[in-house]
């Protein structure tokens, strides 16, 4: 059987307990285990999974990542949520927190960009339904838009529930 999707990831970050503010208050995960200023285990709202984030810290000397510049490495994670007014909601945290970095329509997909007190960063979106996508949302994927979230909004509803777990056709 092959790979289904991802379970988890795991970061090495800076301090844990910061960063296990920032995923906590930002994107409402919450901790699951943790070991206090070394590691903690967290899980995302709604999830199935033991775990969908683990950080590790390996202290505030640690440098920033080259990852893309120099060596190779991870580039972004990216996280799904349900809804148009629940990619609102993040943005809206995002933007409080000082975090976010971007955002765009790729057709089929509308995300957040943003990065984590460690610099590191990681893409929230939401998927249009397979059955609301037209040729002229598939062929969008193609190129890269600016979100205007509010349109978005006023176009599919703020709560539709996105394409999760359904595939995309190509």
């Amino acid at each position: 059987m092959p790979v289904q999707r991802l379970n988890h990831a795991v970061l090495y970050v800076r301090d844990v307990d910061r960063s296990v503010a920032f995923y906590r208050e930002v994107l409402g995960f919450r901790p699951v285990m943790e070991i206090p200023g070394r590691a903690a285990f967290l899980q995302a709202e709604g999830s199935t999974n033991d775990h969908d984030l683990g950080l590790f810290a390996i202290g505030d000397r640690a440098g920033a990542s080259e990852a893309g510049r120099r060596t190779v490495g991870l580039y972004h994670l990216a996280w799904e949520v349900d809804t148009l007014a629940e990619l609102q909601r993040v943005q809206d945290a995002l933007l409080r927190a000082g975090a976010l970095s971007g955002a765009s329509d790729h057709g089929t997909t509308k995300a957040l960009y943003a990065h984590d007190p460690d610099g590191l960063e990681f893409e929230v979106s939401w998927l249009v339904p397979a059955e609301l996508i037209t040729p002229e949302v598939s062929e969008a994927r193609a190129r890269i838009g600016r979100l205007d979230l509010p349109r978005e909004i006023a176009r599919y509803g703020a709560e539709t529930r996105g394409g999760v777990g359904v595939s995309i056709p190509v």
